[in-house]
């Protein structure tokens, strides 16, 4: 569609956002409503939400809408998961400026769309609204399926520490972007598009998970938060965790210690949890560390050091990971 978001107006965007969309049995009321209808067969409802502001979250220059929008969606479903519970449904708050070509939040709904779908989810609602910059808030909810929800305060000594998923892959993109490169692509793209493994959220609570996060702060820092609210502490086996080795080729040539990107990068959005020693894991799992007794160290260390190194996303810190 031709044209700016302004001559478009409101309702004429809202209706060229909604049209886009699809649906899922649990969306009783989708858009086009006062508020949305989403069964809740568990009775019970997680929900999370983030804002993105353009040149703090992402950079257009970087990333497509549609890029945008599978990043924001995923980031949001990754914490329904974690909390081991399955994506149901996702409300867009979306404010831009009059000038905007239409293609841009249009092709942001198809991102949004398409990885809600990836999660069995579905976009049921929203807001537009004019401003002086492009913010992109997420609500997304799920349904626990009569399982207890799995909090960061469960971990307990002797437990192991596990992940799934991708860890430095966004780290290493952001670095190959910052230094005005697109390639090696499968680590820019991990910047642009994270792909959160959400089947293993509700897997790992099954499996008896005692405490579980998303990794989006980086590995120390959300290993930090569960080691925090579980009162114990966490050390990590960095001969455990594989580097890629286009991710060494990467660090030589920027002059960045790949470990640091794999224990501080976040954005991956990689699911870490603790499980009881007796618990077998599916291969997808992979065993990094060990939660011990809380002691006077750092309550996450790294082969049994604290890891001084900077690094961790800090929303009120640098730009940079």
């Amino acid at each position: 569609m031709k044209g700016t978001v302004g001559e478009l107006g409101e309702f004429g965007l809202i209706r060229e956002l909604t049209s886009r969309l699809t649906t899922t049995p649990a969306v009783r009321v989708g858009p086009g409503d006062d508020a949305a209808v989403v069964a809740a067969p568990d009775r019970r409802v997680v929900a999370s939400t983030d804002i993105l502001v353009e040149g703090r979250h992402f950079r257009r220059d970087w990333s497509t809408a549609y890029d945008v929008g599978r990043k924001a969606a995923a980031q949001n479903l990754a914490d329904i998961a974690a909390m081991g519970a399955v994506p149901t449904a996702l409300l867009l708050g979306l404010v831009v400026p009059a000038e905007l070509p239409v293609t841009w939040p249009s092709e942001l709904m198809d991102g949004l769309r398409d990885e809600c779908q990836v999660a069995g989810a579905a976009v049921v609602g929203g807001d537009v609204v004019r401003g002086d910059s492009i913010m992109v808030s997420i609500t997304a909810l799920g349904d626990l399926r009569n399982q207890e929800p799995v909090t960061r305060a469960g971990a307990q000594p002797g437990d192991r520490v596990a992940v799934t998923g991708w860890l430095g892959w966004s780290a290493a993109g952001y670095a190959v972007l910052s230094r005005g490169f697109r390639s090696p692509r499968a680590f820019v793209e991990a910047h642009r598009r994270p792909e959160p493994p959400y089947h293993a959220g509700p897997a790992a609570a099954g499996l008896g998970a005692t405490a579980m996060c998303d990794v989006s702060d980086g590995l120390i820092a959300d290993l930090g938060h569960i080691a925090e609210a579980s009162k114990v502490r966490i050390d990590i086996r960095s001969g455990a965790i594989d580097i890629p080795s286009q991710m060494n080729d990467i660090g030589q040539a920027v002059g960045v210690d790949p470990m640091q990107w794999v224990l501080t990068g976040g954005e991956d959005h990689a699911i870490v949890a603790t499980f009881p020693p007796d618990v077998k894991l599916p291969a997808r799992w992979k065993v990094i560390g060990e939660v011990l007794n809380p002691s006077a160290l750092p309550q996450v260390t790294v082969d049994g050091a604290p890891w001084t190194s900077k690094g961790g996303w800090d929303h009120f810190g640098d730009m940079e990971s």
